[in-house]
């Protein structure tokens, strides 16, 4: 900074005539909820013209901190309000709703530290309070934290491990509102090689559990290769360095896939790959990201993050049909904007403040991806839109290098980049260490009026809720247009198409078309691996994407996306299973609807066993003694039953062993669960008893409270609409919510949560 810098910031006033912003309806409903300043009424006090001006006035008068800036604020500020509302550039939420006001937080993500003691996890608690108070989300690395049973050398007494804090952050997340907009959001990361692991692994296992936390495994190149050598590997408790134990690397490797392939959850990201793209190795490691994973920082750090619309660079007359020189243009102001916001920005703690402009990390991602490879006649899933991807994204970095080099020349580089691995490779120097990450824009891109990210288009065409109850079908503009062009287009096929999402099964339609609109169930996993890689092999950061798959998809699938993802460079991976979780996003009926078969089923065929399987034993109280009742799972359900109760007789025994000899039989046999309870649920035995004010009455019925409450609670939940579509609704305004870049988001009021 500048000794010259002024002591008082002076905001340029808003100029007479000032174009007014150009807004669609979802966009008018998502700045008014999310973005307009509001009174004590709840009523916005502001025009959506006065936010963005306020917001270009905010950052453009950080020029002023700078020798010779005084001149450049008023036409910069012009010059950032016409990018703004001309949507070819929009920041992070939390700039949009803070710049320029008393608050003043303007970053989105940040990263703190736990170390293993009370003291450290209690501060870090109360410093994610503040930062969840100010609007930003957090994320933490549990793996310093000795493991559960450890001995706590102070007291005497003995450690609870990484979960047990988890719950703790859980919880006062909870109480916590996001600047007053949303709950916070956290990233929970354990160490492959913590003694705790298969514990974290199961943490959400129960639907509701650590809600307010997306949760990751840390993979090492260590552990990869013992997964591909079938080997075992050390776990090593974090306080001593002792070896706790050893586990065979592809059993808890097919762990992560049957959790991933049940809920979603944890995620995985590659921590030495991350390290590799550290360019401050000299402040420390990275051991954790924000909490959708596209932001590894150090503790301390936070990054504020932008996007650009690719879709506004479309131009029929310019080489390849994209306007280059203004994709240039607007990186180099984005570049700035960003910059400046690290100098507007009133962060949470002084140690925040110190970390972020001793790195000045920013990082330029982009949305519209999708819509730009329509209008180019590009399908997503094919060489050529991967292709793309890479050239695109390599424009983008080494533009936004070159601005950040500018910028140094002008005012020096980022503080620690002596010591920074840009140095020691003689490049830049550089005003930031980073420049580019591609982050989720689920809000974002709704008032750009554009797809999400780099995801493909979840739907054509969906019913959005407006006023008065009415329903309005919204189309993808492109679609449209491709089949106007086509002379295809009737609103009957629109109805079809909202009814299914996809043009994939419509073979009345022209080829080309259903070539090139493809949505994100249509794409193999592959293709969205591909695709995530070609964009990360040009992003200082990582890439927030989600491979979605239909409900049929096996464990073995996601074992192959998750060693894929390894294989092709990702620094981390997200998938999501259509159906996989009680509370239902928005997706396609696989799975869900029962279709019409034979009159006469087929016979049943008992499965065989697997060498491995896992799954859960559960005590349960009865008139008998001691109920140990073990269920082993296959791809997520009830594959094998055994029953052992205690201290009882020969004859009891032989009973409990029969019971779950004959339920095993059934399951493998392909008997639902359901059949199953309502054979046995209410069979009366001469001792019955209370187990969580539910009395139950035998060893059968036992087996029966303990299959209905695994497998049969989420029933209820379940909400199958007349179109084959299954939907979570909007808690704010009862839309649906799509599950894309690792976030539930409402495309009509701009809802979004990212834990849980």
């Amino acid at each position: 900074m500048s000794k010259d810098a002024p002591m008082t910031e002076i905001l340029p006033p808003m100029p007479d005539g000032l174009p007014d912003v150009e807004l669609n309806e979802n966009a008018k409903v998502v700045l008014t909820r999310r973005y307009l300043r509001k009174g004590p009424d709840g009523k916005p006090f502001e025009l959506p013209r006065e936010l963005f001006w306020r917001v270009a006035a905010k950052i453009a008068a950080q020029e002023a901190k700078f020798k010779g800036g005084e001149a450049r604020v008023e036409p910069l500020a012009r010059e950032f309000y016409d990018l703004l509302t001309s949507f070819r550039f929009l920041p992070n939420s939390p700039t949009l709703m803070n710049a320029g006001t008393e608050l003043g937080q303007l970053a989105a993500c940040f990263v703190l530290p736990i170390g293993d003691s009370i003291e450290e996890i209690f501060d870090a608690v109360k410093f994610a309070a503040l930062i969840h108070k100010s609007g930003g989300g957090t994320g933490f690395s549990f793996s310093r934290l000795r493991p559960a049973a450890s001995r706590v050398g102070s007291t005497g007494g003995v450690a609870s491990g990484p979960l047990s804090f988890l719950r703790i952050f859980n919880t006062a997340t909870e109480q916590i509102k996001q600047g007053g907009t949303r709950r916070g959001a956290n990233m929970g990361i354990l160490r492959i090689d913590h003694p705790d692991i298969i514990k974290f692994i199961r943490a959400k296992e129960k639907d509701g559990e650590l809600n307010n936390f997306n949760l990751s495994v840390g993979l090492t190149e260590a552990f990869m290769r013992a997964v591909d050598k079938d080997e075992e590997y050390d776990l090593v408790a974090p306080n001593s360095g002792e070896v706790k134990e050893r586990l065979r690397a592809r059993e808890v490797f097919g762990m992560l896939v049957q959790k991933a392939w049940e809920s979603g959850d944890p995620g995985m990201v590659f921590l030495d790959r991350i390290n590799r793209d550290n360019p401050t190795p000299q402040l420390g490691q990275i051991e954790a990201t924000n909490p959708c994973g596209e932001q590894p920082l150090l503790p301390y750090e936070a990054c504020n993050l932008g996007s650009i619309d690719l879709a506004r660079f479309y131009d029929e007359a310019a080489p390849e049909r994209i306007d280059w020189e203004g994709l240039r243009t607007v990186i180099h102001q984005s570049v700035r904007f960003l910059d400046n916001v690290i100098e507007a920005s009133v962060y949470p703690l002084p140690q925040i403040t110190d970390m972020v402009r001793t790195n000045r990390k920013i990082g330029l991602g982009l949305m519209g991806f999708a819509d730009l490879l329509y209008q180019l006649d590009v399908a997503y899933n094919s060489q050529e839109g991967v292709d793309l991807a890479e050239k695109l994204m390599s424009f983008i970095q080494d533009e936004s290098k070159k601005a950040s080099k500018e910028l140094a020349d002008e005012r020096g580089p980022f503080p620690a980049y002596e010591g920074s691995v840009y140095a020691a490779k003689h490049q830049g120097p550089y005003r930031n260490a980073t420049t580019t990450t591609i982050a989720p824009t689920g809000t974002l891109s709704i008032l750009a009026g554009c797809s999400s990210g780099i995801e493909p288009l979840f739907a054509l065409s969906f019913v959005r809720n407006v006023m008065d109850g009415d329903k309005l079908v919204e189309v993808n503009p492109y679609f449209e247009a491709a089949l106007k062009k086509a002379e295809a287009y009737s609103p009957n096929l629109m109805e079809e198409v909202t009814k299914h999402g996809s043009i994939r099964e419509m073979e009345f339609l022209p080829l080309e078309i259903r070539r090139v609109f493809v949505t994100s169930m249509d794409i193999e996993p592959i293709w969205h691996l591909k695709m995530q890689a070609a964009f990360q092999k040009f992003t200082d950061n990582a890439v927030s994407k989600t491979v979605n798959l239909p409900n049929s998809a096996t464990q073995e699938d996601i074992w192959e996306i998750y060693w894929k993802a390894y294989e092709l460079g990702c620094k981390g991976v997200t998938v999501y299973r259509d159906g996989c979780k009680a509370s239902q996003v928005l997706c396609t009926g696989d799975g869900q609807e029962k279709k019409e078969g034979p009159t006469i089923p087929p016979a049943p065929r008992v499965r065989k066993r697997p060498d491995i399987v896992y799954g859960f034993t559960q005590k349960v109280d009865t008139g008998l003694g001691a109920l140990y009742l073990t269920i082993n799972e296959v791809d997520g359900k009830p594959f094998e039953v055994f029953a052992t109760i205690g201290k009882s007789g020969k004859s009891i025994t032989a009973k409990a062993e029969a019971i779950g000899r004959l339920v095993s039989l059934a399951l493998r046999s392909g008997i639902e669960v359901r059949d199953i309870v309502e054979q046995l649920k209410g069979i009366g035995g001469d001792h019955p008893k209370f187990q969580k004010k539910i009395l139950l009455q035998s060893i059968p019925d036992a087996v029966a409270w303990v299959l209905e409450n695994r497998y049969m609670s989420a029933e209820q939940h379940a909400n199958v609409h007349a179109n084959g579509l299954t939907h979570d609704t909007c808690p704010e305004c009862g839309g649906d919510l799509t599950f894309e870049e690792g976030c539930q988001c409402c495309k009509q009021c701009g809802y979004t949560k990212c834990g849980g």
